[in-house]
């Protein structure tokens, strides 16, 4: 067993118990614990005791430097051990660097849910009395880039996942001293046993044709199958993608985007008979119900040209918008549109508020890959069956 010789200033210990000062009986507890920690570590390499004559001794000592050494409960001085061939080094250190482990942890943490890198600094500086820089903060985020990258490059192969949901996002990145924006492409699923999963993230430029279909390639590199549905808006780019990647699979046009554009185009007065129609419309409960309340609508209201564009965009996507009809009933209030997804966008964007601007692209990646992991981790594998 280990034995530790301890070396304490009475004096001081002494003083801050009697001034009721428990910070600094704590820091020098633990300076106490680690100075004999190392102390010990440095005898047992010299293979020698004090002033002990051994044939065995590898070294001898040479004094002490001391270090500054920051961790939870604050900044603390050390005497760190010497030898004369300066071969020996302590192994107190590597755990903790220069903020221990859990500190640096929490850290992360306030970072992925949303905490600006100026109030974690000084959140640092409350709870351990010494500051951090905001660069030390931004670079400590760079510890989440393995960990980012094996999620994001995860298999998708072992699972089936019939309903897929993609959509896109703008962020501004700083780019070569200008502020571009870009597009962050998600795609979330909903798997055979009714569970939702996020299947995958992308940083690219403008959406478009060939970053959709890029984005739904590296899918596929995965594993990902073709679905039955992917759940979309009508980007005509995402459509075209859609068509070209996963042979057999129906485009379900995200029902709450399509009745906002009809909506959109209908008068701003009277014309609440039409607004109730179309609310009875998508209200219908079998497929044939809903054709005819379609058929109910255009000979109500085809003879008025005020109506022709709300229903020429309700023409041309109709069926577009009722492909969930065709899946069992109580899947249809989960794949009808993208709101899931809309709502896990949000989650994103409050982080992105924070930051506003991202330095590059990979920042951007790494902290909405985290953002998503996180809610994937938190609220999407802690939920019961979608139709329990």
């Amino acid at each position: 067993m280990t034995h530790l010789n301890f070396s304490v200033d009475m004096d001081l210990l002494k003083d801050s118990v009697l001034n009721s000062n428990m910070e600094a009986v704590v820091k020098s507890s633990v300076v106490l614990v680690l100075n004999a920690y190392m102390e010990n570590e440095r005898d047992e390499y010299l293979q020698a005791e004090r002033y002990e004559r051994s044939s065995e001794r590898l070294d001898q000592r040479n004094g002490y430097y001391e270090r500054d050494y920051t961790i939870g409960i604050g900044k603390i001085r050390l005497k760190v051990p010497r030898t004369r061939s300066g071969e020996f080094s302590t192994s107190a250190f590597e755990k903790f660097a220069r903020c221990d482990q859990a500190l640096m942890l929490s850290m992360l943490e306030m970072v992925v849910n949303g905490v600006s890198t100026r109030k974690v600094t000084h959140v640092v500086e409350q709870l351990c009395g010494e500051s951090v820089s905001k660069s030390f903060v931004s670079s400590l985020t760079t510890k989440l880039d393995p960990v980012v990258k094996e999620w994001a490059a995860r298999p998708l192969n072992v699972t089936y996942y019939p309903y897929v949901f993609v959509d896109a996002m703008y962020i501004k990145v700083r780019e070569h001293n200008r502020v571009v924006s870009k597009a962050v492409y998600i795609a979330t699923a909903i798997t055979e046993d009714n569970r939702r999963e996020i299947l995958g993230l992308k940083v690219d430029h403008a959406e478009s044709f060939e970053s959709w279909q890029s984005f739904f390639q590296e899918l596929k590199s995965r594993g990902l199958q073709s679905p039955k549905l992917v759940i979309s808006d009508a980007h005509k780019g995402l459509k075209k993608a859609i068509q070209r990647e996963f042979i057999g699979t129906s485009w379900q046009r995200c029902n709450v985007h399509f009745k906002r554009n009809i909506v959109d185009k209908l008068p701003k007065k009277d014309s609440e008979e039409f607004r109730l129609q179309l609310k009875r419309l998508f209200q219908a409960v079998t497929i044939e119900d809903m054709r005819n309340f379609k058929e109910d609508l255009f000979t109500a209201f085809a003879d008025q040209p005020k109506y022709a564009k709300a229903l020429a965009i309700l023409d041309e996507g109709f069926d577009d918008t009722i492909q969930y009809m065709n899946e069992p009933v109580n899947r249809h209030v989960h794949i009808r549109s993208t709101n899931s997804l809309e709502r896990l966008n949000q989650e994103v964007r409050r982080r992105e508020r924070v930051i506003r601007i991202f330095p590059n692209t990979q920042s951007a990646f790494r902290l909405i890959g985290a953002v998503l992991m996180h809610q994937e981790k938190t609220l999407y594998s802690q939920k019961k069956s979608l139709t329990k």
